[in-house]
């Protein structure tokens, strides 16, 4: 005769029943209720008692214990900025005994869901991110799940959290000032699509603006190119046909850049003699690229540490002091492109 074997009630039934996520039940069975409401406190207290179910240790214990991990979900690891970081972080990591695990979203907000998914299964004790998107659900899910998280290069309407990203105002203004100064009046500024809200791309693109009118220069919205990276030599090619054509290029990043002197390059257009240009973002081939390229440089190093300070201090010590947005100030490195 066959015997009637019970099912096993498990989270998943809790957070099916309830109407919530299995982290917000993993929330509740810790009793950890700071971004709970009382209404959903209630909800699954009641559904709880309804199924008879009693939680067992890896569920009471999932992030009890510390598993000495940390992730590191970066934007895209072709740029500059996350290769270096990166390493700045991993060193600081290693000397605090913790290793770290690295993603790479690949400017993709489906694929750094997933990752974020996968390390909050990993259990890592917190996570150090260059955002893609602008959902903030999506970063609230790490919240609820109380890892300790912080920014980098990005901010994100509606997460108020620590970040570390430079003063791209500044960076900006740098660039048109150094620019202006030289006798420049048509500058183009060339950046990826900023379809997503990308703060650095924005902000950028805002600080070019509110220089060349502080610099009293005419603001030309045609010399304005957010595109991606495949039609950037293209607009080029175009823009250098307009009855006016700028004298001098600002790249707003890296991966920009190097589109820009392929383009002069191939075409044979001399810099800075035809065309003065300068870079966002140092990078290691400034110098090698004849003439070399002057560039506003990030101090990455600074950046680097103290965005694994302040996660280490949110891991180790569950610090409740205020989160802090920290900006560093750029700097131009100047060399014969303009």
């Amino acid at each position: 005769m066959l015997m009637n074997v019970k099912k096993k009630i498990t989270i998943s039934d809790v957070a099916e029943k309830a109407g919530v996520s299995k982290s917000t039940v993993s929330q509740y069975i810790n009793q950890r209720y700071k971004y709970m409401s009382s209404e959903t406190k209630e909800r699954i207290e009641r559904v709880i008692n309804e199924l008879n179910f009693r939680p067992n240790d890896n569920a009471r214990n999932l992030k009890v214990k510390k598993t000495k991990v940390v992730g590191i979900l970066v934007a895209n690891i072709l740029h500059t900025l996350s290769t270096e970081i990166i390493q700045i972080v991993e060193d600081r990591l290693q000397h605090n005994g913790m290793k770290a695990f690295v993603c790479n979203s690949a400017d993709d907000p489906e694929k750094e869901k997933e990752y974020i998914d996968l390390l909050i299964a990993k259990q890592v004790d917190g996570i150090i991110i260059f955002p893609v998107g602008n959902d903030y659900t999506v970063y609230n899910y790490l919240i609820n799940y109380s890892i300790p998280i912080v920014f980098v290069d990005r901010l994100v309407d509606g997460i108020t959290t620590d970040s570390v990203l430079l003063d791209n105002h500044a960076a900006s203004f740098l660039a048109v000032s150094t620019l202006a100064e030289k006798g420049h009046e048509n500058i183009a500024f060339f950046t990826l699509p900023i379809d997503f809200p990308v703060t650095p791309r924005i902000e950028r693109i805002d600080g070019y603006k509110k220089a060349m009118a502080a610099c009293q220069l005419k603001l030309r919205e045609e010399l304005i190119f957010s595109i991606s990276k495949d039609k950037i030599q293209d607009a080029l090619q175009n823009c250098l046909h307009f009855n006016k054509p700028p004298t001098a290029i600002i790249a707003g990043n890296d991966l920009v850049l190097l589109q820009i002197l392929k383009y002069l390059k191939k075409n044979n257009v001399s810099v800075p003699e035809k065309m003065a240009v300068i870079g966002i973002d140092n990078v290691l081939y400034a110098d090698l690229y004849e003439p070399s390229i002057t560039t506003i440089a990030q101090p990455i190093q600074q950046m680097g540490l103290k965005a694994a300070e302040l996660l280490l201090d949110r891991i180790k010590n569950e610090s409740q002091h205020p989160f802090i947005t920290y900006r560093f100030a750029p700097e131009i490195v100047e060399r014969n492109s303009i």
